[in-house]
C-alpha cells in the first residue's frame, strides 16, 4: 500500500500534535485536550481517535511512551503517547502552511471583525 502524503495533515492527526506538543497524553486524555484547545469545536470519537493515533504511530511523528500505572485509576494501565523530533517538525509546518492560508483570506478580505 503506497504511503499516505503528509502535508496537508487531516484536521484531527493535527489537532492530535497539538494537544502532545504540550505534554505526553494517553487516548482519553487526547480527546479531552483537543475538545478544550478547540473550544468544543471538535470532539474526537474513539474510531477517530485511535486510527489517527496508529497512523500517526506508523508515520513516527508520536511514539507510545513506557507503560505508566495511572494512580488516578489504581493499577489500570494506559497507553501513554509523545510527540516525536519529527512530528514536531510536520505540526510547524502545518501550522506554517496554515497561517499562509489565513494570510491569503485576510489579502482577499474573505474574513471579517476579530479575524483581521
Amino acid at each position: 500500500m503506497p504511503k499516505r502524503k503528509l502535508i496537508p495533515l487531516p484536521s484531527a492527526a493535527f489537532q492530535i500534535l497539538l494537544a502532545l506538543a504540550g505534554e505526553d497524553l494517553h487516548g482519553y486524555g487526547i480527546m479531552r485536550q483537543v475538545a478544550e484547545q478547540t473550544h468544543g469545536r471538535m470532539r474526537l470519537g474513539p474510531g477517530t481517535l485511535y486510527s489517527s493515533i496508529q497512523t500517526l504511530v506508523d508515520a513516527k511523528l508520536i511514539e507510545e511512551t513506557e507503560p505508566r500505572e495511572d494512580v488516578k485509576l489504581g493499577h489500570e494501565r494506559r497507553r501513554y503517547y509523545r510527540l516525536t523530533s519529527a512530528g514536531r517538525k510536520l505540526a510547524r509546518l502545518e501550522a506554517e502552511r496554515l497561517a499562509d492560508l489565513l494570510r491569503l483570506a485576510r489579502a482577499k478580505k474573505i474574513l471579517r471583525g476579530e479575524y483581521v
